[in-house]
């Protein structure tokens, strides 16, 4: 009865326009997208939606950020679900944009605005979304903010599983996965001088933080910057985020 009870739930979602598996994307620029958008990217691709900035649910198109309207672009979310439904391992996907471009990751402790601003919007996307919606991941990408500074740069990962910790626990998701991405091999280090020590930081959360993965960013290709990710390599960042949540 039970079954029957959730699968009735999750088709009334599908029907409503409303997607049933939400993931948050937190973090700075290079996951709130910047790269160029195309004719392909603002159409919608079936069954991923977004939270938009109105907190109403939509088709999703790039950018689906809005932290920096002069800025955004492609992201690596949409591929993200695309790559979910793909697998079968969802039908209905909902994205959560709450990253902001710049932001250290002091900037989101509990209490901050970016981490106050993550918390409402999860919680008003899930009850608009119905009651057949669930967080199913927490989608992180960030630390050139902070690989400019040896404290911030050795501190990183003690300071990040404390705000994911604070974070699922606020959600009322202690279990769910958490998946970071490694910063661009193509960054300056003369701009970014502490970059390999945050990279190696990133590398071994899943060591630390239950219920994490981390992706390779390796091959990938800047925008032409040497900080931002092209609007391939996000596509490919997307897909990899995914194979690492599938291993959950």
């Amino acid at each position: 009865m039970m079954r029957v009870t959730g699968l009735l739930l999750w088709l009334s979602s599908c029907l409503a326009g409303q997607p049933t598996d939400i993931f948050l994307l937190i973090g700075q620029s290079n996951m709130a997208g910047r790269g160029v958008v195309g004719e392909a990217d603002r159409l919608p691709s079936p069954g991923v939606f977004m939270f938009t900035k109105e907190k109403t649910w939509a088709p999703a198109v790039d950018p689906i950020h809005f932290d920096r309207p002069d800025r955004t672009g492609v992201g690596l979310g949409r591929n993200f679900a695309a790559t979910l439904i793909e697998m079968k391992a969802s039908a209905s996907v909902g994205l959560i944009p709450a990253a902001f471009g710049g932001s250290a990751l002091h900037e989101w402790v509990p209490g901050s605005a970016h981490y106050t601003n993550a918390v409402e919007r999860t919680k008003a996307a899930l009850s608009a979304a119905g009651p057949g919606a669930r967080l199913r991941g927490i989608l992180w990408h960030q630390g050139e903010a902070d690989a400019g500074d040896e404290e911030r740069a050795i501190t990183y990962r003690l300071r990040f599983a404390r705000m994911i910790a604070a974070l699922r626990k606020e959600l009322g998701a202690d279990n769910v996965p958490v998946v970071v991405g490694q910063l661009g091999e193509f960054v300056e280090v003369s701009k970014y001088p502490q970059l390999m020590r945050v990279n190696e930081q990133l590398a071994t959360i899943p060591l630390h933080v239950p219920s994490s993965a981390f992706v390779s960013s390796r091959g990938l290709k800047d925008k032409g910057d040497l900080l931002h990710f092209d609007t391939p390599s996000l596509k490919q960042f997307g897909r990899r985020y995914a194979l690492a949540w599938l291993s959950f």
